[in-house]
């Protein structure tokens, strides 16, 4: 992926999965320890460590390594326990799915909101 490429991906992540992330965070980890910028923090430094393991690893080897990362920068960003780090992500994804669900039954893609 090229230069270019990672800062889009960064803007959209900070735009769309940052206050999802926050939210669900602050929801299960505590308002003292999931910040805002702790999620953007998440979200940039998971898109940066994901296109490195995804350039130097393949297939499903990358996928899980990623995941770990994810929920590694999760556990260290909203200071919780491996358990409510995987738990915060799981819920952040399902709320992230219903979100998109809801925008596209009015009409609003998450492809409309692409640069």
């Amino acid at each position: 992926m090229d230069f270019l490429g990672i800062i889009i991906q960064i803007v959209v992540g900070i735009i769309i999965v940052a206050p999802v992330l926050w939210l669900v965070g602050r929801s299960l980890a505590g308002r003292e320890n999931a910040k805002f910028t702790d999620a953007v923090w998440i979200v940039v430094l998971g898109t940066i460590i994901g296109a490195v393991v995804g350039a130097l690893a393949g297939g499903i080897v990358s996928s899980i390594l990623m995941l770990i990362a994810w929920i590694a920068l999760i556990k260290h960003f909203f200071d919780c326990g491996w358990l409510k780090a995987l738990l915060i992500a799981i819920v952040a994804v399902v709320v992230f799915v219903v979100i998109a669900a809801l925008l596209a039954l009015i009409g609003i893609g998450i492809i409309m909101l692409l640069p």
